[in-house]
């Protein structure tokens, strides 16, 4: 079968639609990640064995198991199991959510390795001065810790947007989802993968720019 590569326009405007639902669902996910890993950080160094635990089983779990598997049980065994009426944009919540709840498991490492290499003499020194150890972790431990944990959070990000391509299991019009439905149309497999396969690459160079630079911006105001 000839290869027919002006195809690769005439799919930029679905591609492009496909695109900006993968962004969405990334960001979203990172932004629930970012919440949940910092509670579960939080947890995890706490002094109660009951949240400690209870963190480690969270974390294990979703380190520990496939995100396909998690996106499948949260889009057809939640409502089975809860009993709800599925609504009408269920499969862009069940894959923000598993995403999220999948992403919010490395973000708690991330979290965490931030936290432990800040000096212990940075929180003695804020307590010293008053503080409580809860506004020792809010003022002075966790913005130190944030400015380090830049890097492997842009890697989260462009990680968990690669793997964002798997809602296309549950028919959500991602990206991926958007090439598989062109190939279907016009059985010009290679063509579209290519170009679908360039739109990843696209956001994900963009992506470790704009970590770079942020990680360079927090740099100099560290040197200043």
């Amino acid at each position: 079968m000839e290869l027919r590569w002006e195809l690769m326009l005439e799919s930029v405007n679905p591609l492009l639609k496909g695109t900006l639902i993968t962004l969405e669902l990334t960001a979203g996910a990172v932004g629930i990640g970012i919440v949940i890993g910092l509670f579960m950080a939080l947890m995890r160094l706490s002094n109660s064995r009951i949240l400690r635990g209870l963190s480690i089983a969270y974390i294990d779990f979703f380190r520990g198991t496939p995100l396909l598997v998690q996106l499948l049980m949260v889009y057809f065994a939640l409502p089975q199991l809860l009993n709800f009426q599925v609504p009408d944009n269920y499969q862009f919540i069940a894959a923000i959510t598993a995403m999220g709840l999948n992403s919010g498991a490395y973000i708690a490492e991330i979290f965490r390795a931030g936290i432990q290499s800040i000096d212990k003499g940075q929180g003695e020194a804020a307590r010293s001065l008053g503080m409580t150890q809860g506004q020792a972790m809010r003022h002075v431990i966790l913005p130190q810790a944030f400015k380090r944990v830049i890097p492997p959070l842009g890697n989260e990000f462009i990680a968990l947007l690669k793997d964002s391509s798997l809602v296309s299991f549950i028919a959500l019009q991602d990206l991926m989802y958007s090439g598989k439905l062109i190939v279907s149309r016009t059985y010009q497999p290679f063509v579209i993968y290519l170009e679908v396969a360039l739109f990843y690459l696209a956001m994900t160079l963009l992506l470790s720019r704009f970590v770079n630079y942020t990680e360079r911006r927090f740099g100099k105001s560290d040197n200043r």
